[in-house]
């Protein structure tokens, strides 16, 4: 089983930034594919960023170049850096992750096997 428990949300100004932290526990390796989700209220669950392991990460279009999806693998932390922060990206954020098996996955996979509980980010403008 695997356990997946994000953190670093908060509330900033347009403009700001913020890193999110995802600390996966339980059967896990490298090989797993991980990704973050974002949900704003009223809308679809939408992929932003994934990394898989041979081909490493894909950004949804309007994050490119702001967002920063990486891992540290021997502390099994998943991270998203999140730079120029704009009101639009408000949303609860989510951290997920699918076996080898199952990867790799593209931006806008939205089914995973293994989910944390979310962690809001709320960007004022």
């Amino acid at each position: 089983q695997v356990q997946l428990v994000e953190s670093g949300g908060g509330s900033v100004q347009a403009g700001g930034s913020l890193r999110l932290s995802c600390a996966a526990s339980g059967v896990l390796n490298s090989r797993y594919c991980m990704a973050w989700l974002r949900q704003a209220p009223g809308k679809e669950r939408e992929g932003v960023a994934v990394i898989n392991t041979d081909i490493g990460p894909s950004y949804r279009d309007s994050v490119k170049g702001r967002f920063t999806i990486s891992q540290d693998n021997a502390k099994k932390i998943l991270y998203l850096e999140m730079n120029g922060l704009k009101p639009e990206d408000t949303a609860m954020y989510y951290c997920a992750a699918d076996p080898p098996e199952l990867c790799p996955h593209s931006w806008w996979s939205r089914d995973y096997k293994y989910w944390g509980q979310g962690t809001q980010v709320t960007v004022s403008s």
